[in-house]
């Protein structure tokens, strides 16, 4: 079933969510830019594996790079294209760009210094919405949601429309909390719910690229 991007954020209240999260935290203890870095380790990578699952709470696609989003229940993602009717899967395949990502936790920062209640995703123009994890703690990790598996590349930074779409200091207001953008490294069915988790992280992506 496919809904129009201007449906109500139906069930999936920030406040709620995030209360949810935060009960479970207790419980358990756009512009995109990527480059080619020196291989080496990061010590932090550690203390992502130890990160909670977070959940996959909304899913939305573009037919063409500047149509309104479509959002949907569950999409397969393709291995090294992007979401099958997302504008993206036609794209130059290997791209480090097939799927931006951005969490329920950095919507609720971007609404608090837009001086909004809410905004709905579909503004954001983010192919995925997460919940229950530190997005910031997953760049440059390998995490699985269902039965794909993703790789994040780069921070995805605010485009200059978000001037538009959320009015002035847009932008601004989204600056560390425009999500991240992926790559998908296995093909598999994605369906809102399904947990979100570390896998470990890819080292080729630190790999030097002969000039």
């Amino acid at each position: 079933m496919i809904t129009p991007v201007d449906t109500a954020w139906e069930g999936h209240n920030l406040q709620k969510v995030m209360a949810r999260n935060t009960a479970a935290n207790a419980v358990c203890g756009g512009t995109c830019y990527s480059f080619a870095m020196a291989k080496k380790r990061n010590p932090l990578d550690r203390f992502a594996r130890d990160l909670p699952p977070g959940t996959l709470e909304w899913i939305g696609v573009r037919s063409a790079r500047k149509a309104d989003m479509t959002v949907l229940p569950c999409v397969m993602a393709v291995a090294e294209r992007g979401l099958e009717g997302d504008h993206r899967i036609d794209k130059t395949p290997g791209s480090g760009r097939q799927v931006t990502i951005i969490s329920v936790e950095f919507i609720a920062q971007i609404a608090h210094f837009t001086g909004r209640q809410d905004i709905h995703p579909g503004l954001l123009r983010r192919n995925l919405v997460v919940s229950g994890i530190n997005l910031n703690a997953l760049r440059h990790q390998r995490f699985s949601i269902g039965d794909a598996l993703f790789e994040s590349t780069a921070l995805c930074h605010p485009c200059s429309r978000m001037e538009t779409a959320l009015g002035k200091g847009g932008v601004a207001a989204m600056l560390g909390y425009g999500g991240l953008c992926a790559r998908i490294i296995r093909s598999g069915e994605i369906e809102l719910g399904d947990s979100v988790e570390v896998q470990g992280r890819n080292l080729d992506l630190f790999e030097e690229i002969a000039e």
